[in-house]
């Protein structure tokens, strides 16, 4: 398996929503124009990058990563990782820890001190996935709905 990891440009931004609407979103995603407009304004953040996972010049899985800059913990910057996805017919044949371990890697040329991510609690595949990784629980996480 020849797997490349890369800063997704704009032009792939159809592309990224295939994968969400295949591996994430249950086929409902954002319209290319609608996406492309966020990721430009994604793109005017500090740190926040879109990366694509190709095999053969092939999308087969994104993930998003940005690295905050901290005021708390001696000024040591930390990374969260979003919208992690892999196709569903290649899941379990190593890319999405490919793209983990990049984004690890990634953080710690950063300095940051660590990398963090939340799950769903329905994805139970996903917890699974993610503690294979050396990702430990920690803490909780809270949300409110705002719509």
């Amino acid at each position: 398996m020849n797997l490349t990891i890369r800063l997704a440009t704009i032009a792939d931004v159809p592309t990224i929503l295939g994968i969400y609407a295949a591996a994430l979103d249950n086929n409902g995603v954002l319209s290319v124009e609608k996406a492309q407009k966020i990721f430009i304004q994604q793109s005017l953040y500090p740190d926040y990058h879109v990366f694509l996972a190709e095999i053969d010049n092939v999308a087969v899985g994104t993930f998003a990563l940005l690295v905050m800059e901290n005021m708390a913990h001696m000024g040591t910057p930390s990374a969260v990782v979003e919208d992690v996805g892999v196709l569903p017919g290649l899941q379990g044949k190593g890319i999405g820890k490919e793209m983990m371990k990049y984004a690890l890697e990634y953080a710690k040329e950063k300095g940051c001190y660590k990398m963090s991510l939340s799950s769903n609690l329905r994805r139970e595949q996903a917890h699974r996935f993610y503690e294979s990784l050396g990702f430990k629980k920690h803490g909780f996480s809270f949300l409110m709905e705002l719509t």
